[in-house]
């Protein structure tokens, strides 16, 4: 889809707008010696130039513009749920000692999130569950995805509870995972979560997440 869209681009460069695309592309800067007789076209094409110059170095300050107010936003969001963490965190801490001091059993509370990994291939493998690991994300041996924790879910994991492999887990393996083996499904292609640009472009606007901590968060 990137591609297709660099191409009808350049291709008709002439008629498209250029402020979305300016920072992205180079700009002729070649000036005609002095004294020079310069054609009509040519004058035509150096103020052309120019003005893309110009719009190409206003797109990218706009750009560091808001990068920077994206970075300072995820700055103030990662501290508060830092916080939010901690106070969780001391809560059941109070809780399950008030229970232990009154001579009470603390129920903890159910889990939101499951970790699944898939742990057996496709040799002699039945159609129904081989549909239901489809339906799980999980097409290939030793790969692992992030489920919400209902009954439908439940369901489908006891369908396939021989050929996969789950648990709880807390909020540091959920960062760790994500840091360390996360992808992200960008226009139909898995991609590595190496920078927060590729959570922002692709949920950015729709669900209002623009980096690693608010994935974590989620």
């Amino acid at each position: 889809c990137v591609s297709v869209c660099v191409c009808v681009c350049v291709c008709h460069l002439a008629r498209l707008p250029f402020v979305a695309m300016a920072e992205r592309y180079a700009i002729r800067t070649g000036a005609p010696a002095e004294g020079a007789r310069v054609p009509e076209l040519v004058k035509k094409r150096i103020a052309s130039d120019a003005a893309l110059a110009e719009e190409k170095e206003k797109a990218l300050v706009a750009k560091e513009k808001l990068l920077a107010e994206q970075r300072e936003a995820l700055k103030k969001r990662t501290a508060e749920y830092e916080k939010e963490y901690a106070e969780h965190k001391q809560q059941l801490i109070d809780l399950r000692r008030e229970a232990k001091l009154g001579g009470n059993f603390f129920v903890e509370p159910e889990a939101k999130l499951l970790f699944v990994i898939r742990i057996v291939g496709i040799i002699k493998l039945a159609p129904k569950p081989r549909k239901v690991l489809q339906l799980l994300r999980l097409r290939q041996l030793h790969n692992g995805v992030f489920l919400k924790v209902n009954k439908p879910i439940l369901q489908m994991l006891k369908l396939v509870q021989p050929y996969v492999t789950y648990g709880y887990p807390s909020l540091k393996t959920v960062r760790d995972l994500l840091y360390k083996r996360g992808y992200a499904k960008v226009n139909k292609q898995r991609i590595p979560i190496s920078d927060n640009s590729v959570i922002s472009t692709s949920l950015g606007e729709k669900q209002g997440l623009h980096g690693m901590e608010d994935l974590v968060h989620e």
